[in-house]
């Protein structure tokens, strides 16, 4: 965790799922967007940034140790 940068940053809640990649997939075909796509935290995982169909936005994130 860490301090807000900014006054208006919002929480982040971030998904565990088994597949960045697929998930992104499916957010989009069910209306969302992805905003950030898959981004590696190397060694730990991947993350992606969304947006539901009603403007929420939330993240994705797989763990994954092989991440470069």
């Amino acid at each position: 965790m860490h301090k807000r940068m900014l006054p208006e940053q919002q929480i982040t809640n971030y998904l565990d799922v088994k597949s960045v990649d697929e998930y992104a997939s499916k957010i989009e075909n069910f209306g969302g967007k992805v905003v950030k796509n898959k981004t590696a935290v190397a060694g730990m995982d991947y993350f992606a940034f969304c947006i539901d169909t009603e403007n929420n936005s939330f993240a994705i994130w797989e763990t994954n140790e092989n991440a470069k």
